[in-house]
């Protein structure tokens, strides 16, 4: 990336995608040395992340990254190709997942999520105002507020539903994130994108310096992408798991 192109990106953008990254691979590597290797403690936090706290934690990281992932796809072009893309590569991480492991495998992750949404906003809302955006994702958030009773009523036993949130009690995933209620917090940040960015210039008064969390914001997919297979290989050399 020129000197030119990175003078053009808003800095606080990356730096908070770059802090959801960061905080996400942390995450994983908790639960990664939990899991498979049985540590208890690392640096010291707990690898046992089944408390509410994590759970909220998760929450937080992963909504920062969609809400983000929303106001940047408001601000680029070829959404719609860029989306194509990354459902390949969401596809390709769900057979890889399950392949190696049918019982963890990936079944509508982040990543789907984000492909999806990508693809819904390249065709319905690219030309939308702020407005629209976030009067629809409001009303999918509100989708999923009503969703656990709406399933409780449906006695679902199928899993045809579920990049929507609608399975049956047994389904289980790695890595899920349906679009009700994501996709609505990903319409909220293309709102925010249409809105607060407008300009598509940084709300920061002043120049800060590029940083290194700034850096991984610019390459946050691909990050998300390569650092489990990463943690694993690492684990897998030191002898740690197997």
């Amino acid at each position: 990336m020129s000197a030119k192109d990175l003078s053009r990106r808003i800095w606080e953008i990356d730096f908070l995608r770059g802090l959801s990254i960061i905080l996400v691979v942390g995450y994983h590597l908790l639960f990664d040395l939990g899991a498979f290797v049985g540590v208890e403690r690392f640096l010291g936090f707990t690898t046992d992340l089944s408390s509410v706290a994590w759970r909220v934690a998760q929450n937080f990281f992963a909504g920062l990254f969609i809400v983000l992932s929303g106001t940047s796809c408001s601000l680029s072009r070829s959404n719609v190709r860029r989306g194509l893309k990354l459902l390949a590569v969401s596809l390709a991480v769900t057979a890889v997942t399950y392949a190696f492991d049918p019982s963890s495998a990936v079944w509508f992750g982040i990543l789907q999520l984000l492909a999806v949404s990508i693809l819904v906003y390249g065709a319905a809302f690219e030309k939308s105002g702020p407005a629209a955006c976030a009067v629809w994702g409001v009303f999918v958030l509100g989708l999923g507020a009503a969703l656990p009773a709406l399933k409780k009523a449906l006695a679902v036993r199928f899993d045809w539903l579920l990049p929507f949130g609608i399975h049956s009690p047994g389904f289980s995933s790695f890595d899920y994130f349906p679009l009700i209620p994501w996709l609505g917090v990903f319409l909220i940040g293309a709102a925010l994108g249409k809105s607060v960015y407008a300009p598509q210039k940084s709300l920061l008064p002043w120049r800060l310096p590029r940083t290194f969390v700034n850096a991984a914001g610019r390459h946050s997919l691909l990050i998300y992408i390569v650092h489990q297979p990463l943690i694993m290989g690492v684990l897998y050399v030191l002898g740690l798991v197997k």
